[in-house]
């Protein structure tokens, strides 16, 4: 999937490595599967979110990132293709050229709560008479606790292939207070290609 991910590697220098706050957890490969772009025409790309304004927008920032091969899954799959089988769907999206589907799922969201205790600069150890206790404890200053809550985006990205009716990669990368969905999605993208890339299944 060369061409399809091709660009994603001139995203990680124009994000200045603004990935760091993404990192995969696990992955697997079809240990027999390498994959060449060459002949690759179109991939679905899905985004499945609750959300439907969500779900257009992170679509929309994967398939810019696919150079031309990426088509948005919100123009073909509603609510009503559900109902219909999946030799149907396996027959449409077959006479329609499509090689195989670039799937992201949110999977979890969790807060995470870190206090940071205070700290006291000095301690007045002089209790025996006012005099003491007040030189030490005039410099004597608390400084309160603080909570950081930090939120955790678990979200799973799978490849099938059309060709051979299988999965052959998934991932699980965990992204730490995102600021905005589309940077999030890019970086998602950004990590999972890198690690495509060093385990030899994008060639």
């Amino acid at each position: 999937m060369r061409i399809l991910f091709k660009c994603l590697l001139l995203l990680c220098a124009t994000l200045f490595f603004s990935c760091a706050s993404t990192r995969i957890d696990k992955s697997w490969r079809d240990p027999d599967v390498s994959v060449d772009t060459a002949s690759l025409k179109k991939v679905l790309v899905v985004a499945l979110l609750k959300d439907e304004a969500n779900r257009r927008s992170a679509e929309d920032k994967m398939a810019s990132l696919m150079n031309g091969k990426g088509v948005v899954s919100y123009n073909l799959l509603t609510q009503n293709s559900i109902k219909e089988s999946d030799e149907v769907w396996k027959a449409k999206l077959k006479n329609d050229g499509f090689d195989g589907a670039l799937v992201m799922r949110l999977v979890d969201v969790d807060k995470e709560v870190n206090y940071t205790p205070g700290n006291i600069s000095t301690y007045p150890v002089y209790y025996r008479g006012f005099h003491g206790y007040w030189r030490v404890g005039w410099n004597s200053y608390y400084t309160p606790g603080s909570y950081n809550t930090t939120q955790n985006y678990s979200i799973e990205t799978n490849v099938y292939s059309f060709r051979s009716d299988k999965l052959i990669w998934t991932g699980l990368t965990t992204t730490s207070n995102p600021s905005k969905l589309d940077k999030m999605v890019a970086e998602v993208t950004t990590v999972v290609f890198d690690k495509m890339k060093k385990e030899g299944f994008l060639k």
